[in-house]
């Protein structure tokens, strides 16, 4: 996922179970948010890991995978997360969801079969969830997540501003609580490209843009930005300053030399060093 990595972890928490919760219907109380950084050397790594806590049986290790396109070796990929999650945290179960948002028909298999081994995972395709059933719910959670349904050939702006404006109804006056959800709706809003959607939604309502992952990721960008031409500035001003002070210097050095040459010569032809001086301006 795009901007996982300025997102915080309680937000990343709370997407990882409505996705289970909404999605793939587990049943589930808490989650501890995993390390899937693994030394390899096109680093890849797993988009959401969590330890979680079932309401009923014993706690495993939950994998969700977000993917916008269909891809062929998708079903090796998520196998070599299984491996890489098995030698990370042995000796727990692990359930793998991989959730697609694709333009296109999914085309990926659920699976895997060889000679050696017959592997499976779950898959939520969401062309196939009508987003108006998410956003019929009275839950904001549910909300966030109807931004990657199906929106049926309505108008995408059209179905940003309607979620917004829903999700502003239910959170009500509770400014921070509104925050975090638009935080969560954006990290999704960024996998279907709807991020300028989401923004403009939020200027057109009057909503403070100023905790969303993207605000803060211009911010630090415009402030390196800034950095960077005030510095370029500086060494360019200074050259000039520079070049002006010598020149300046230069001329002073030169006409000082200049004025003492022709002291030497007038009185060498014989003229008195006073006289000399006062002809010159240097009395």
């Amino acid at each position: 996922m795009g901007q996982k990595d300025i997102i915080s972890k309680d937000i990343l928490k709370r997407l990882l179970l409505d996705m289970a919760v909404y999605l793939f219907r587990l049943d589930l109380i808490d989650a501890e948010l995993l390390s899937t950084e693994q030394q390899r050397i096109e680093d890849r790594r797993a988009d959401l890991v969590a330890k979680v806590i079932p309401a009923q049986g014993d706690p495993f290790v939950l994998h969700l995978e977000i993917q916008n396109a269909n891809d062929g070796q998708m079903a090796v990929r998520m196998l070599r997360y299984l491996t890489d999650i098995h030698l990370a945290h042995p000796g727990h179960r692990v359930q793998q969801c991989l959730v697609y948002i694709g333009a296109e028909r999914l085309t990926m298999a659920s699976g895997l079969d060889s000679p050696q081994l017959r592997y499976r995972y779950d898959v939520v395709d969401m062309r196939t969830i009508d987003y108006r059933n998410l956003y019929a719910s009275d839950q904001p959670d549910a909300l966030v997540l109807a931004i990657l349904g199906d929106f049926g050939g309505e108008d995408p702006q059209t179905v940003v501003v309607r979620l917004v404006e829903k999700l502003c109804a239910l959170t009500g006056p509770d400014e921070k609580r509104l925050r975090e959800y638009l935080s969560m709706m954006e990290i999704l809003a960024d996998n279907r490209h709807l991020n300028l959607n989401l923004q403009e939604t939020c200027a057109m309502l009057e909503i403070n843009l100023e905790r969303l992952p993207s605000y803060q990721m211009g911010m630090e960008k415009g402030m390196e930005k800034g950095m960077e031409k005030g510095m370029e500035k500086g060494m360019e001003k200074g050259m000039e300053k520079g070049m002006e002070k010598g020149m300046e210097k230069g001329m002073e050095k030169g006409m000082e030399k200049g004025l003492y040459q022709a002291l030497d010569r007038l009185i060498a032809g014989g003229i008195p060093l006073a006289q000399a001086k006062k002809l010159l301006g240097l009395d």
